[in-house]
């Protein structure tokens, strides 16, 4: 097969998923790299194309890599995981009201594009863990104890885009992440970035029931397949705080050739394991908006973004039986 892996300079060298390149390259694949951001190509004449058998995303929210392969999927390619439900967990305000709306237990999420507004939430929902809504791998994220703190941190949220709130949910300062590789379920505890200080080593850990139900409903309801899941053990049970499409799946056993043989499932089949992209316009806009507290003008609908602007791209790095050229070696709240 020949597989296109879009990949992100922050994740040049990472193992997750150049090692997965590395391993389909062994197989027999024939993998080309592509580095969103990094030099020119010509998008429209490698999408249209259609050489490749599926396209995979391993980018920074916000970067180019997914109008790459929004464009890929838009001429009828097969994409990993769905286009659709990238963007819908990629935009962690629209995920908050898509999660809400499905019974998934996410905390109230309030949404502003001025860092001011955020200031007219009630005293009695702090403390606030803030951070942008197109944000990745812990990026900006900040737990704000009380109002005074946040008119503090203004200047450093100036910029950001828009911004989402969350009361912040008490726990013993250790995330859960769930992965999900090709339906079956695996859950690691780590440190959390809001308590850099606990000292929690990294590391396998049983899945509960509970856990794995909330997990296997993320992926149904986001039409996922491979991904992953940040939970929090609060008083009053799990709460999901972020989902990611293609993590890292650090800790997963033989995650590599796992996460390569679901990519040459879907590569083959075009489908997931789980429920198809979410109808994200199913649901009336007030309805939808009031779940996670976002303001709906009236007469609008809640839906997916539309492509955004791809900028400059990567020439391909081009991984064949020989292993990889050009030099390449080798994702939190």
């Amino acid at each position: 097969m020949r597989l296109c892996f879009l990949v992100e300079e922050h994740y040049r060298h990472d193992g997750m998923p150049l090692d997965v390149v590395r391993q389909l390259t062994a197989w027999g694949h024939r993998v080309d790299v592509l580095r969103p951001g990094d030099s020119l190509m010509a998008i429209s004449e490698a999408v249209r194309a259609g050489s490749h058998d599926a396209w995979v995303l391993k980018t920074v929210s916000g970067g180019p890599g997914l109008t790459l392969l929004e464009a890929a999927a838009s001429v009828g390619l097969t994409t990993v995981n769905d286009v659709r439900s990238i963007r819908g967990v990629r935009d962690k305000a629209l995920a908050a009201v898509i999660a809400r709306t499905r019974g998934l237990p996410v905390p109230v999420t309030y949404a502003a594009a001025r860092w001011e507004r955020l200031a007219e939430i009630p005293v009695a929902e702090y403390p606030l863990v803030v951070k942008p809504a197109d944000g990745s791998s812990g990026r900006a994220v900040r737990l704000v104890p009380t109002p005074d703190h946040l008119a503090a941190l203004g200047p450093q949220l100036a910029g950001e885009g828009l911004l989402i709130a969350q009361p912040y949910v008490p726990n013993s300062g250790t995330d859960l992440k769930v992965y999900c590789v090709d339906g079956e379920f695996y859950a690691t505890e780590r440190c959390s970035p809001l308590h850099p200080g606990q000292g929690v080593r990294e590391r396998q850990v049983p899945l509960g029931a509970d856990i794995a139900r909330i997990a296997a409903q993320v992926g149904e309801v986001f039409g996922l397949d491979l991904y992953g899941v940040d939970v929090l053990l609060g008083p009053d049970g799990p709460v999901v705080v972020d989902i990611n499409d293609f993590p890292s799946f650090r800790q997963v056993p033989d995650a590599v050739a796992k996460v390569a043989r679901a990519v040459l499932r879907l590569a083959r089949t075009g489908t997931a394991v789980s429920a198809p992209a979410p109808a994200l316009l199913s649901e009336p806009a007030a309805q939808v908006a009031d779940a996670a507290r976002l303001p709906a003008p009236s007469g609008t609908a809640v839906g997916v973004g539309g492509f955004g602007a791809a900028g400059l791209v990567g020439e391909p790095d081009l991984v064949g039986g020989a292993g990889l050229v050009n030099g390449i070696v080798g994702g939190g709240i």
